[in-house]
Parts: structure tokens; C-alpha cells; sequence
């Protein structure tokens, strides 16, 4: 249920309908926009005639929300939510691309992808320490170790670093991280969720494999319900018949998620095609669709690389992609267009 207030609310008034609803064992999500102030309820709000807080003089609207989530509800809180990855603004009008190997692989690899694709432009580094795979006899990630080189690699270019976590118990490796990443696979590991809704961090969290649009949003939910409302919502890619690509990639989501949710919305072109020569051109697609910002594979060699080599690009394609970003966005923004 969200409860619209009336501009110039009288405060007395007010504090004496929050009272009457937490006493009621409601909780309040309060929302501050600039046309409306909204006050969500949480609860079992069943226990509420909404016939009485109509009444009230300080109130213009009370509505029941039908929908099974309710802190990521647009209607909840009506303007676009930003979320902070160390001075970097995610959401609204700030865009910001997202790059590095799909796996830390050595020293040497990660410091010089790191420094390439800084150059050309990402303003996060993404790389993989914990890596889930299909077969048991893949490569999984140098793990701790993995962590280690990251942390390096951000000590030495400055870029904030996103990378994904698998288990609730390696939380406390995840320290000095800045924004943690829920890989598809783990999207409704719900103990992990909680885990995450608990930590003061933002969380990158990573549509299922075959998970539709409204429990990719309970999955936020999880994690908002536990506190933490730092959550950036990330289209990857989904299973249907279709063998062409590695996986569909589903750009009308992000309109509709744009539609449903506050939240900010960014896009995996890699894993979304799983191949190199369609990533730029769903990385603009995306970009013009809406999203707030890219998570693009880079490797310094995909032919050698130990994980996703074949959807991985170059530093110098990925280079040339920033510029056709930044060519995109400019010329949305010359227009008055909002990205």
C-alpha cells in the first residue's frame, strides 16, 4: 500500500499517522520526490481500512500496490534511484561502462587489462575470482587469491572494482570490494540475498538463466527488505530454443524494468550473445534502449583466455565501442533525450 501526502503536510499530522501505523507492526518507506512525498507500507497491511487514512486532511491518494514486490515498485518511490560505487553515480542520467576478463587468469593479466581498458574509457574494472561453471572440470577462479590481484589492480588505476561473490560464508572476503555481483546462477539463492540485504555495499544482481522480469525483482526485494537498497539490476541474457547465440539477449527488459522499478538497469552484452561480433552492436542497442551502463568482457587474448575467450573483446575493440557509446549518448543528451 503507498500513501500519497499532500504538498505543505502538516508535520503534527504527520507524526501521528506513522505512529498509528507502527503500531500497527507497519514499516515505512519513505520516499521524497519532487512532485509527491510517498510513504510505502510493508506489512500485513490487510489490518489497514484505507477509508481512514483517506479522511485525513494531510492525505491526497492511498493505493494498494497488487504487484508481489514493493520496495523496488516504481510506485514506492517515483523517481529514479542512483546508486554510489565509490564517487561513481549509477542511475538517473549517469552512465557508466563496466570492463574487464571474465576470469583473473594472473598478476600480469589483470594489471594490464586493467590499465587498457581505464584508458579506453570503462570507469569500473569487472573481473572474476569465484567463477561458477557448468563442468566441474573448468576453471574456477584463483578465488582469495583472485581477490588479491583485484584489490591490486584497483590500488593501481584508481577504478572502483565489481566481482562476484557465491557463497554466503565468503562475505568477509569481500571487504575492501565495492560493488558486489550476484551472478545469474545465485540469482534466488535466497540466504545469499539476505546475506547481501545486511552489508553496506552496492550489489550488482544479475537476472537467472530461464528467470522472468517480476523474480528478478523479488530477488531485489530479498535483498531490499533486509535493508541494503543498493541494488543495480543487470540484464544478461535468458534461455529459449533459439541456438544462434549463447543466450537471448532481452533488450525490451530494459524498458520494462525501466517502467516497473526505481532501480537501475545496466546490460551484459557478452554473455547475453557469447560472441565477440555482436557485442558492440548490442552494447549501443542497450545503450539507446535505456540502460544505465554495460558490463563488457575484455581479455588481452581471447584465443588463450582460461573463460569466455570467444565473447570477449579485444582492449582495441573495446576502445572503439567506448567511443561509439560516447558518440550515442552525446548525441541523445544534444537532443534533451534521457538515456
Amino acid at each position: 500500500m503507498i500513501v500519497m501526502l499532500k504538498k505543505g503536510y502538516d508535520e503534527e499530522q504527520f507524526q501521528d499517522l506513522v505512529a498509528w501505523l507502527k503500531a500497527k507492526d507497519i514499516r515505512i518507506h519513505f520516499s521524497q520526490g519532487v512532485e509527491h512525498t510517498i510513504l510505502g507500507l510493508v506489512g500485513d497491511t490487510t489490518v489497514i481500512d484505507p477509508s481512514l487514512i483517506q479522511a485525513l486532511d494531510i492525505v491526497e491518494d492511498v493505493r494498494r500496490i497488487q504487484e508481489p514486490y514493493k520496495k523496488a515498485n516504481r510506485k514506492f518511490h517515483e523517481e529514479d534511484s542512483m546508486v554510489d560505487v565509490k564517487g561513481l553515480k549509477i542511475g538517473g542520467e549517469n552512465f557508466q561502462l563496466i570492463a574487464g576478463p571474465c576470469s583473473i587468469e594472473s598478476e600480469d593479466q589483470i594489471l594490464k587489462i586493467a590499465r587498457l581498458v581505464m584508458e579506453a574509457g570503462a570507469t569500473i574494472l569487472r573481473g572474476g575470482a569465484f567463477k561458477p561453471r557448468t563442468s566441474p572440470y573448468d576453471f574456477q577462479g584463483l578465488k582469495e587469491e583472485g581477490l588479491r590481484l583485484m584489490l591490486k589492480a584497483k590500488e593501481e588505476t584508481g577504478l572502483p572494482i565489481v566481482t562476484e561473490i557465491m557463497d554466503a560464508s565468503h562475505i568477509m572476503m569481500f571487504e575492501h570490494v565495492d560493488m558486489i555481483q550476484v551472478g545469474a546462477r545465485n540469482m534466488q539463492n535466497f540466504e545469499l540475498l539476505k546475506t547481501l540485504g545486511r552489508v553496506d555495499k552496492p550489489v550488482l544482481l544479475k537476472r537467472g538463466l530461464a528467470n522472468t522480469i517480476q523474480e528478478l525483482l523479488m530477488s531485489a526485494e530479498y535483498i531490499m527488505n533486509e535493508g541494503n537498497e543498493n541494488i543495480v539490476l543487470c540484464e544478461r541474457g535468458i534461455r529459449t530454443f533459439e541456438t544462434a547465440t549463447r543466450n537471448t539477449l532481452d533488450i525490451s527488459a530494459v524498458p520494462v524494468l525501466k517502467s516497473l522499478t526505481h532501480l537501475p538497469v545496466i546490460v551484459d552484452p557478452s554473455h547475453g550473445t557469447g560472441s565477440a561480433h555482436l557485442v558492440p552492436p548490442m552494447a549501443m542497442a542497450a545503450t539507446i534502449a535505456g540502460a544505465d551502463g554495460l558490463l563488457i568482457e575484455v581479455h588481452n587474448d581471447p584465443a588463450h583466455a582460461l573463460c569466455d575467450g570467444p565473447q570477449s573483446l579485444t582492449p582495441e575493440v573495446f576502445q572503439s565501442l567506448a567511443k561509439r557509446i560516447n558518440e550515442i549518448k552525446g548525441f541523445a543528451f544534444r537532443r534533451g533525450d534521457k538515456l
